[in-house]
């Protein structure tokens, strides 16, 4: 198992947890417009840092973009096993080829 495997195994233990002990089970309990608002605020962190060449801020930002983008997916009900699976569909396939098949 991966660390992204574990991590959303973790946020989805927090999906019926106590708001106040836990920041994940906090973000949840707001409904998932609010996962959906916290991803793109640091999905918008990590793009300045990478305008900025700021790799070691890049670095934080990019692991709160994969934590909130989990806790995102877990508000909708979306395994990340999912995600997964259809990056591997996707695998080997030319971007321009999958994008014409949708």
């Amino acid at each position: 198992m991966n660390t992204l495997t574990r991590l959303a195994a973790t946020i989805a233990t927090r999906k019926g947890a106590d708001p106040a002990s836990s920041w994940t089970a906090k973000l949840l309990s707001k409904g998932p417009d609010k996962c959906a608002e916290k991803f793109g605020e640091e999905a918008v962190e990590a793009i300045i840092a990478a305008v900025k060449d700021d790799k070691e801020n890049l670095k934080y930002e990019a692991a709160d973009v994969l934590y909130h983008l989990l806790v995102m997916l877990a508000s909708r009900d979306v395994d990340l096993a999912d995600v997964l699976a259809e990056l591997e569909r996707r695998e080997g396939v030319s971007g321009i080829e999958e994008k014409a098949g949708r």
